[in-house]
């Protein structure tokens, strides 16, 4: 069967994306093409199997994509597909709420329950990734945001979610550098502390030197190393013996910076 398109087979993808399978397709694609047809004459127009044809018209109709006549034989007929589609589209995004009510219920009743017992570490590589990761953190912080970065790990979009963030967390930023106003923000405080001199030996590492660590609500810490864009990584976790060393190493070099401040 020849279809209307310069690429039949993406028309059959696009349908089976939107919960067709691909007799279906064939099936709803041949009766478009006539007024209506019996299963036989679908069979002849569509290439689908004559046995499957009975079984593929059933989930059509259940789908509401096609109609029935009350005729001896009966006779299909094809729904025009604006319809078709604005029916499928309805039941994708009927499915997507319901899975999405569903699991942020699952996902709620695991977070309300964390006792801060998990020792899993997770590794993130690739300074990009790390970032994507930072921005997610810090988007979902509730109390505090406290952060020592390498100014190259505060991008725009992360420097932008930080600063949105001080509306609904206080904010505390040690960074060798900060583009923007500072204060940013009344719940924000930015702390620039000038990066100590490499010796020219250790040029060639000093891309590995650079890192820092996130810590949300006292409760999970990213900790990152490197500024390359493969060979950054970054671990994360809301181990409590994780959390408590790096709390103390933040608190450590925040009682320096603020007495040179």
């Amino acid at each position: 069967m020849k279809l209307p398109s310069d690429d039949p087979a993406r028309v059959i993808d696009c349908l089976k994306s939107l919960g067709l399978t691909k007799y279906e397709a064939l099936v709803y694609i041949a009766l478009l093409k006539v007024a209506s047809a019996t299963a036989s004459g679908i069979h002849e127009i569509s290439g689908v199997p004559r046995a499957s044809v009975y079984t593929v018209i059933d989930q059509l109709l259940n789908k509401g994509l096609v109609s029935v006549s009350q005729s001896a034989p009966k006779r299909f007929a094809a729904f025009p597909p604006e319809d078709a589609i604005a029916r499928l589209m309805s039941r994708i995004e009927r499915d997507a709420q319901y899975c999405r009510d569903s699991l942020s219920q699952i996902y709620r009743e695991r977070t309300s329950l964390r006792t801060g017992t998990e020792e899993l570490i997770w590794n993130i590589y690739g300074i990009e990734n790390i970032r994507k990761r930072l921005i997610h953190l810090i988007s979902g912080a509730k109390k505090e945001i406290r952060i020592i970065a390498h100014s190259q790990i505060i991008s725009p979009d992360v420097r932008q979610k930080l600063t949105e963030m001080a509306d609904h967390a206080s904010v505390e930023i040690i960074t060798p550098y900060w583009a923007g106003d500072v204060p940013v923000q009344k719940n924000m405080e930015v702390y620039t502390v000038k990066l100590p001199d490499i010796p020219k030996e250790m040029n060639a590492g000093k891309d590995m030197m650079g890192g820092g660590v996130c810590i949300i609500d006292g409760k999970s810490v990213l900790v990152f190393m490197g500024l390359g864009k493969v060979d950054a990584v970054g671990l994360f976790s809301e181990s409590e013996g994780f959390i408590r060393f790096f709390v103390r190493y933040y608190n450590l070099i925040f009682d320096r910076v603020k007495k040179t401040a």
